[in-house]
């Protein structure tokens, strides 16, 4: 089952980048895969739970997250839509690095040394990745994008782990994205309006994989593993994603990466190695 998400998530970002270069509008795709996958969340949290009653002493946290998963959506598309999706999946990468990040200065938890050095080697990375994906005269814009992208992603992943304590995750899932979809929605409204419909039996399928896979199906396979085998081991399954995104989309879609974008990765990827090390030994042994 971790395999299996992980897979799916690391192959989002090339079904995205297909289907908004063959057809689709960045925003009017954002609008109906995420207003298609609402109606699903709702219709299976109402059949399991019959509820989607929170206390009114949440009601403000689960408006920041729809915030910021509105903003996560639109900076992810756009950041597709501007750059390859192998320089988004790297960037996409350092999301633990600004958990951490934002977890320090907020006082969720302490940083120590190690971690900045995974960091300090995560921003190094990251610079080569932009100035290998074009640099000053090239697709900075979607690098900044992409950043923006990882940042907002591990916001919304703070932000929803108080709720998640309290609620079940497709609870937490329908509420979020419900109230997300509607700055959403409103945003893209007049993309959405001039779309055609007309496309490739290739793009509805990557449409409706973008629906199900990494937004819907992902849950049910994620919160199972996690309960079954714990967060650590979870964890350590999910930092293997940026690998299989870059897999997929030189594969896929025929990108490349230059020698500067590889040693931006593996200064991402070593990272990711050493902001992971000293969690694990934080790990008591399961019973």
């Amino acid at each position: 089952m971790l395999l299996g998400t992980v897979l799916l998530w690391a192959l989002n970002s090339t079904v995205t980048r297909y289907v908004v270069t063959h057809g689709f509008h960045p925003l009017a795709y954002s609008t109906t895969r995420y207003g298609a996958a609402v109606v699903l969340f709702w219709a299976y949290t109402w059949f399991t739970e019959r509820s989607f009653r929170i206390a009114r002493a949440d009601l403000k946290l689960v408006g920041f997250a729809a915030l910021t998963i509105y903003v996560n959506q639109v900076s992810f598309v756009y950041a597709i839509d501007k750059t390859s999706a192998s320089t988004v999946t790297l960037f996409l990468g350092t999301t633990p690095v600004f958990v951490g990040l934002i977890a320090g200065a907020v006082g969720f938890e302490r940083t120590g040394r190690r971690f900045w050095i995974a960091a300090a080697l995560s921003l190094v990375g990251v610079g080569f990745v932009a100035s290998g994906s074009g640099g000053l005269g090239g697709e900075l814009g979607g690098d900044g994008i992409a950043i923006l992208t990882a940042a907002s992603w591990s916001v919304y992943s703070l932000s929803i782990a108080p709720l998640m304590r309290r609620y079940s995750p497709f609870r937490i899932s329908s509420l979020v994205l419900g109230l997300g979809w509607l700055p959403l929605a409103a945003t893209g409204a007049s993309q959405t309006l001039e779309q055609t419909w007309h496309f490739d039996t290739l793009t509805w399928l990557g449409f409706g994989f973008a629906v199900i896979g990494p937004l819907f199906l992902t849950n049910l396979l994620w919160f199972t593993a996690i309960d079954r085998v714990g967060p650590s081991r979870a964890a350590l399954f999910s930092q293997t994603q940026p690998f299989f995104g870059v897999l997929f989309a030189l594969v896929l879609l025929g990108e490349h990466l230059n020698r500067w974008e590889i040693v931006g990765g593996v200064a991402i990827a070593l990272g990711l190695v050493a902001e992971r090390l000293p969690r694990i030994g934080a790990q008591p042994p399961a019973d």
